[in-house]
């Protein structure tokens, strides 16, 4: 059953620029939805978690509306270059050398961190999770398709797509409304680029080295496919010619997601998608994230084991009530002041929540109207997912539920279970908080401990009473707690 009025969702559709009203492909209320995953390298970053927790809300808003999603996320295994282009190396190859391990190790490793602080943070897992590796042969088939179309060209057993050529009869550039005159001008000039016949041509198959690793047969040479090719693969084979919405971070609209497009186009005659949806990026202290300048810090360092960059440490709910309250499409800072007001912001909500499921003082009338706040709750989710206006008017109730607390409002029985209702459905089920457990509060308060016992240490170090720090750092380390120092303090990790 479809509920409270689906056909008022409006999206915001990057191909167009402008908010759209939803309308699915199919007419039995069944959305389709792919959104681009990791490359498996490496540990999650806080990127990775804002684009997904965004689309984890809007699979989780269409679900709740009646709509059967079929949510195709895909696991980059191979082939994804260092450049994001047509050369450099593999990074997994790449880590999988530095590590002494098998790329699949590499994969292995990463893939499941990915899926435990995704778990942690409560966002559902997709309907299907393909892999690179496991659509060789998809991507192959396209391939040819498209060389068969002439849409590209084998050049020393590497295929290339002709984008000069397919720009003739179609837009390279509808997605990000780039020039390709522009293009050819900003190209730079990399290794293997004389293979191609133009600079803005990408790769589709790519000859490997006799040093790469990951290879497979094709009908052009023993290599690995492109980057772009995968998602063109997968996207329709679980998701057909045209879909719902294809979504990602925004740093991936151009190339790959235009690169998308334009393999739809030759392949299928579509744009893929009717919906392209993007999440923007996270800055950190109101600067770009980069390890090289120390302005960078990792999911584990919020959760478990302390920053430099920040007073304490802070909870998964926390984090993510935090990241909710900016739009998807905005650019969100993080920083130490933005997490403790956000901590601060969803205890209240969960306070509410906790008084209202209690609370038994009711009178015949009520001082709040609930349909009117309720449909204000889902105006704001109609309005392309505005998470940020949805938790003011959360707060709306919760002022609402301290009057209530004080002695101050009225409420009868029956709207007081509407109310915890409306509440639990928008806080736990459509944003995909959680309630922090008594345990977690525990592992809390176990942080704020070593805190300041990692406090006491440096204090130490600096009076150069290195008799005392070393003993700190060894009873720790004897107890699995590992100290990493620098040069002005320290942090902690678990092992």
């Amino acid at each position: 059953m479809q509920l409270n009025g689906s056909n008022k969702l409006k999206i915001y559709n990057s191909l167009s620029g402008t908010k759209e009203l939803f309308k699915p492909v199919s007419n039995n209320n069944f959305v389709g939805m792919y959104v681009c995953g990791p490359t498996v390298y490496s540990n999650v970053h806080l990127g990775n978690l804002r684009t997904f927790t965004s689309f984890d809300v809007i699979f989780r808003y269409l679900m709740h509306l009646g709509y059967k999603v079929r949510y195709v996320r895909n696991i980059t295994d191979v082939g994804h270059l260092e450049n994001d282009d047509d050369n450099g190396e593999d990074r997994i190859s790449k880590k999988a050398r530095s590590e002494n391990l098998e790329p699949m190790e590499i994969v292995q490793k990463y893939t499941v961190d990915f899926h435990t602080v995704l778990r942690n943070f409560n966002i559902l897992p997709p309907s299907i999770e393909p892999t690179a590796t496991g659509h060789i042969m998809e991507q192959i088939g396209l391939i040819e398709l498209i060389v068969e179309k002439g849409m590209a060209y084998e050049v020393n057993g590497s295929v290339y797509f002709d984008v000069i050529k397919y720009n003739k009869s179609n837009n390279y550039g509808i997605l990000s409304n780039r020039n390709i005159e522009d293009l050819a001008h900003n190209s730079r000039e990399l290794d293997g680029q004389s293979d191609k016949k133009n600079p803005q041509d990408f790769a589709l198959w790519k000859k490997a080295e006799p040093k790469h690793i990951m290879k497979w047969s094709s009908p052009w040479s023993k290599g690995f496919p492109g980057w772009h090719i995968e998602c063109t693969a997968m996207s329709n084979k679980y998701l057909g010619d045209l879909f719902d919405i294809h979504g990602g971070g925004i740093d991936l609209k151009f190339p790959h997601h235009e690169c998308e497009i334009a393999q739809a186009n030759v392949c299928f005659g579509t744009n893929a998608a009717n919906f392209w949806v993007h999440a923007n990026m996270l800055t950190l202290n109101g600067s770009k994230m980069s390890k090289s300048s120390g302005n960078n810090i990792l999911p584990d360092e919020i959760f478990y084991s302390g920053s430099p960059l920040l007073s304490k440490t802070f909870s998964e709910p926390a984090v993510k009530f935090f990241i909710l309250q900016a739009h998807y499409r905005s650019v969100l800072d993080i920083s130490n002041e933005a997490l403790l007001a956000s901590e601060k912001g969803f205890s209240k909500i969960i306070d509410a929540i906790n008084i209202l499921e209690a609370f038994e003082k009711f009178n015949d009338q009520t001082d709040f109207n609930i349909e009117n706040w309720r449909e204000k709750c889902y105006q704001a989710m109609n309005d392309d997912f505005n998470t940020p206006i949805l938790i003011a008017n959360l707060f709306d109730a919760v002022k609402f539920i301290n009057q209530l607390n004080n002695g101050k409002a009225k409420i009868s029985k029956s709207d007081c279970n509407n109310l915890l209702q409306i509440l639990n459905s928008f806080v736990f089920e459509i944003l995909g908080l959680e309630k922090i457990t008594k345990s977690k509060k525990v592992n809390d308060k176990t942080n704020d401990i070593l805190e300041i016992l990692i406090k006491l240490r440096d204090e130490a170090r600096l009076n150069k009473n290195y008799e005392l720090s070393d003993k700190i750092r060894d009873m720790l380390n004897n107890k699995g707690i590992v100290i990493n120092d620098s040069d002005t303090n320290s942090s902690f990790s678990i092992n």
